[in-house]
């Protein structure tokens, strides 16, 4: 059985255990991180030595990095469905994920110590300020996206869409006043119907 490593409300462990409910594969999760602690154990450091959370236990296989997990998941459970096998297909999909983890993840974590994990007191306006800016010009490429296609991983839902939504999902419910993004609500509302993403997105942010 593959084991996941990390607190279910961390949003790049809920990517991997989206995709993990979304081909319906048996899986276990053991809590490390945030109020859980552990990552400074020696054991965890030895499967991950970045001491951040996911990671992934596949017999004596170990992953790290939460977009690579889902997609070696994808594609040893989920071809054709979630890992497309069209070489141009599969790279369209690689590309948003690697924007999703070098762009956007960057300025969401910013957002998280700054808007949830820090006291209101002792909140820097000015960064978030910045901060959601930053995020709502990244945002608009997604959105201008999705107005051409129905799935950010293209005509049907996939590995971006995974790498994806977690984040949305912190922005507008974290973020009270945003500008409108009609095709990425759009988008997103389509996820919010799925029964996998309200089970592992759809909880207490934190």
């Amino acid at each position: 059985m593959l084991t996941v490593w990390g607190r279910k409300n961390s949003s790049n462990v809920k990517k991997v255990l989206w995709c993990l409910e979304e081909l319906k594969i048996p899986y276990q999760q053991i809590d490390v991180g945030g109020k859980f602690g552990k990552l400074d154990d020696p054991k965890y450091l030895h499967m991950n030595p970045n001491g951040v959370i996911p990671c992934l236990q596949d017999d004596d296989f170990i992953l790290w990095e939460s977009n690579v997990i889902v997609r070696y998941i994808a594609e040893k459970f989920g071809k054709d469905t979630l890992y497309p096998t069209d070489i141009k297909e599969k790279y369209n999909v690689e590309k948003w994920m690697d924007w999703i983890g070098c762009n956007l993840f960057p300025p969401i974590k910013q957002l998280m110590i700054n808007l949830v994990r820090t006291p209101a007191a002792q909140r820097d306006q000015k960064i978030i300020s910045q901060t959601l800016a930053e995020i709502e010009k990244l945002l608009k490429i997604t959105d201008e996206t999705l107005s051409k296609q129905t799935y950010l991983s293209g005509d049907k839902f996939g590995m971006a869409d995974i790498a994806l939504a977690p984040f949305v999902y912190l922005w507008i419910n974290i973020v009270t006043e945003h500008q409108s993004l009609p095709n990425l609500e759009r988008w997103y509302q389509l996820m919010t119907k799925r029964p996998a993403f309200q089970k592992i997105v759809m909880i207490e942010i934190s």
